[in-house]
């Protein structure tokens, strides 16, 4: 059960991070949802690319609202800040909090009920403001807690467990996010934590709202022939527009070499890269294209993974209202009330 810790004896043969920290400091309770549940994969990626990426736990908000994915984040980095919202409602407690205190690192985790129905104006405008998030949607189709009833995301065309056929468009939630401005835009699969991990590790380190879809079958009411959010649907029709690894900033290496050539590149581990310059099949900075990509693999029946969008040179909300570059929940008295001189310099510039 949730209330139930996991034993605090590690393992001698476990490995530190740069921080001391080995990936059990990344865990949280133990988990109730149903063996097999896609969003547990998705838990331990998180764990995983916190952990490769030395995250100190005290420096994370875990946010969520209602749902079986807003359950999770009692499940992974149980050392750090958390918060469990209403339904719908995450993206703005997490947009408050994110003001408040800018040195945190705001993690909210939804699921396709929460943010795709009640919480859909709430997910438009958190992407829309830039704020500085990773939000991680866990995508099942359905309704898990409420015995699997279709949800926004499903496929029109998907047949439930009981056989009735959803007639409903679905909404894409990546296709809104390019449309909304997004900075950094994936879709991922939780079986596929080779292409999830990196993703997530990418999204971290990312200024600006970043947004994965994770498809995330519901093994109980949605891993059946006909659904098409089931492992067996996902795992033959996963169009991977790249392959993704994260690598933090270390000193740049650099390679200059013709077209159809191939070089050989040490890198910062000792190994090598065999490089083969070809023409690239897909630009990540294109948002037009992106959109026309995911598009088009759509009407073919194929759900597109990988990192969809990135926006190197992307701002974050706080860049967009010139807020203090101290956190607010930090600044005194003094900072807050400057006195009569300062107040009539900022009235002589409205006069």
């Amino acid at each position: 059960m949730t209330y139930i810790a996991k034993p605090k004896l590690h393992h001698p043969s476990l490995q530190p991070n740069a921080l001391g920290f080995t990936r059990r400091d990344y865990e949280g309770r133990i988990s109730t949802l149903c063996a097999g549940c896609g969003h547990d994969s998705i838990s331990a990626a998180i764990v995983q690319a916190c952990y490769e990426l030395s995250i100190e736990p005290h420096r994370v908000a875990k946010m969520s609202g209602i749902g079986c994915s807003s359950k999770t984040p009692d499940y992974f980095l149980g050392q750090a800040h958390g918060f469990n919202s209403v339904h719908g409602r995450m993206p703005s407690v997490l947009t408050g909090a994110a003001m408040a205190n800018r040195d945190l690192l705001y993690l909210g985790v939804s699921g396709d009920g929460d943010s795709a129905s009640i919480g859909l104006g709430q997910f438009a405008h958190a992407l829309r403001r830039g704020v500085n998030m990773v939000y991680i949607c866990e995508n099942n189709g359905v309704y898990g807690l409420t015995k699997g009833q279709f949800s926004a995301t499903a496929d029109q065309g998907a047949k439930s467990k009981s056989g009735e056929v959803h007639v409903d468009s679905a909404i894409d939630l990546i296709s809104m996010a390019l449309l909304l401005g997004a900075s950094y835009v994936a879709r991922s699969f939780s079986g596929d934590k080779k292409q999830l991990v990196p993703l997530i590790k990418g999204a971290i380190r990312h200024k600006g709202a970043a947004i994965l879809d994770v498809i995330s079958p519901c093994v109980t009411f949605n891993n059946h022939l006909g659904s098409t959010k089931s492992f067996d649907y996902v795992r033959e029709h996963d169009e991977a527009v790249n392959a993704v690894d994260f690598v933090p900033a270390k000193k740049e290496i650099t390679a200059d070499y013709e077209p159809g050539t191939t070089e050989l590149v040490r890198q910062h581990d000792g190994s090598y890269l065999k490089l083969s310059k070809l023409r690239p099949d897909y630009d990540t900075s294109d948002r037009i294209a992106a959109l026309a990509y995911l598009q088009e693999h759509q009407a073919q029946g194929e759900l597109v993974t990988g990192l969809i969008y990135v926006a190197p040179e992307a701002a974050d909300l706080h860049d967009h209202l010139g807020t203090a570059d101290t956190p607010l929940n930090t600044l005194t008295e003094k900072e807050l009330c400057p006195g009569a001189k300062a107040l009539e310099v900022v009235n002589g510039e409205y006069r």
